[in-house]
């Protein structure tokens, strides 16, 4: 074989292992893209930004920290809160990150990573009514709002205290009912809640800051029961995240507190 034969012969065998080299990375990255979904309407965890047209939120943020961590892209996929387990037991998406609490009765359908924030359950009335509610007793009789598949319906419902409870998709769908006077009140999610009247969004809206809430619980990022090593690598991602204040910083930049 000729020299010039020779180094021919090498320099398709370099170019060949560097294209392996550089495709099997993007390859394997391709492979590792999760679907996570997330609602467009749960500002500042998750909401539509009209900008962009994509997700983002406390939670896509997290989500992404994770998957840079554990080594996994994300796809993030909009949908209604009620559809999320649904469609994460179905295999339409891989991750749930959204403003969902961790409760037993969810834990029989899906797992939880650990505890990423917790919160209680807000109430909101319209501006004019200046009462300062202490708990769901003193409004007996009213007609009140809900998110449909929060860990808030139960509770309003078997309360019996209510001439109706109404539940809505979202909860700037019950913040305009209230904001219009059509019901007398609305529970949702208090990060939530406040963050849409800090927007002024719904001027004719009142948080009322005295209230105790009915439900205390913390959001975590859901995963399919027969995931367990993807949850293994969600917690310990989620660990390290929080040990080096990661999450911290992403709470703070949409105004909240650990």
């Amino acid at each position: 074989m000729s020299p010039r034969a020779r180094l021919s012969r090498r320099s398709l065998l370099w170019a060949a292992i560097v294209c392996a080299t550089l495709s099997g990375p993007a390859l394997a990255q391709q492979q590792q893209t999760l679907k996570v979904g997330s609602t467009p309407t749960g500002i500042p965890f998750t909401f539509l930004d009209t900008q962009s047209n994509k997700i983002q939120g406390i939670m896509v943020d997290i989500a992404e920290a994770i998957g840079k961590d554990a080594g996994f892209a994300i796809q993030v996929e909009p949908m209604q809160f009620s559809a999320l387990i649904g469609s994460l037991t179905s295999g339409r998406i891989d991750l749930i990150a959204a403003a969902m609490y961790i409760t037993d009765a969810r834990k029989q359908v899906i797992d939880f990573s650990g505890p990423i924030y917790t919160y209680g359950d807000g109430l909101f009335v319209p501006k004019s009514d200046t009462k300062e509610y202490r708990d769901i007793n003193d409004l007996k009789g009213m007609a009140v709002g809900v998110q449909v598949g929060t860990a808030f319906v139960e509770p309003l419902q078997k309360s019996g205290l209510f001439s109706e409870v109404k539940l809505y998709d979202t909860i700037p769908d019950i913040l305009r009912d209230v904001n219009a006077g059509r019901i007398r009140a609305g529970f949702a999610d208090y990060p939530i809640v406040a963050y849409n009247l800090q927007q002024g969004r719904f001027p004719e809206v009142r948080l009322v800051r005295g209230y105790k809430p009915m439900v205390v619980g913390s959001v975590g990022i859901g995963v399919r029961k027969t995931d367990g090593e993807l949850l293994r690598k969600v917690n310990a991602s989620l660990d390290k995240l929080k040990a080096d204040g990661t999450i911290k910083k992403i709470l703070a930049k949409w105004g909240l507190e650990e």
